[in-house]
């Protein structure tokens, strides 16, 4: 799945509170504070499921500051997980009118068009997240580009993509893994058995990892390989589904 970039929006959001300012015996009410901590609430109603809260939060955050992208971001995004594509895309557009150059909503707009299976316009969105000045979350956005290539069945581009997450992010794991599944494709076993023992050497064991170390090892025809990477599948995630494929003979 593509990721729609909740950074800016829960990963680095310290929960908002309204300031206000000593201007003599006059409390000055901040409009974006405010606007934050309707943000965050609205995003955990969300998460959890209370689409009515959610709604009535997020509105709120956009009565206090209706030119706020990070308001717009949040409000589109509620839009696209209740299935209303077009309010999603009606927002996102005045996002960008608003702020034309924030990579953030460029970021999130690109996610929304791939999702609607407009993948050029998507990778188009992505690319232009990535060109403007002081947004930070490059790799994430190239990450995108590649997932969304996937989508469009174009490996080629997919590989790029990842490749250029990785130059930026040397240990995105979901970068690693796709593109040591790629290299896999490609035959390319010598290169994709680096790559993953780079992210085992980081992240441990993870299923994925191991599933596709099988699935390398029996292509490259070592078997005696093959049969340890399937013991510590089993051993460690003997519930999930890449143990149910490799049992299936999937691989």
């Amino acid at each position: 799945m593509v990721k729609w970039t909740l950074y800016p929006l829960l990963c680095s959001l310290l929960v908002g509170c309204i300031t206000v300012q000593e201007t003599g015996n006059k409390k000055e009410f901040n409009r974006i504070d405010a606007s934050e901590a309707r943000i965050a609430l609205g995003l955990s109603y969300l998460n959890d499921g209370q689409w009515q809260r959610a709604r009535e939060n997020l509105e709120t955050a956009l009565k206090y500051a209706p030119r706020y992208y990070r308001a717009q971001n949040a409000m589109a995004y509620y839009f696209q997980t209740v299935d209303e594509n077009d309010a999603a895309e009606s927002m996102y557009r005045k996002a960008l009118r608003d702020s034309p150059k924030n990579g953030d909503v460029l970021n999130n707009y690109g996610v929304f068009l791939c999702s609607e299976q407009r993948y050029d316009d998507a990778i188009k969105a992505f690319e232009k997240a990535i060109k403007q000045p002081y947004y930070y979350l490059i790799s994430a956005s190239y990450e995108n580009a590649g997932l969304c290539s996937l989508k469009k069945g174009d490996s080629s581009q997919a590989q790029f993509y990842f490749k250029k997450s990785l130059s930026h992010d040397p240990y995105r794991p979901k970068s690693i893994l796709q593109l040591a599944q790629l290299e896999i494709e490609s035959d390319n076993f010598k290169d994709a058995r680096v790559m993953l023992f780079k992210f085992n050497k980081r992240y441990g064991y993870k299923a994925d990892s191991l599933w596709l170390l099988i699935q390398l090892e029996n292509q490259a025809g070592r078997l005696t390989e093959v049969d340890k990477y399937a013991v510590l599948l089993k051993e460690q995630f003997p519930d999930s589904q890449q143990y149910q494929k490799y049992l299936a003979n999937e691989y």
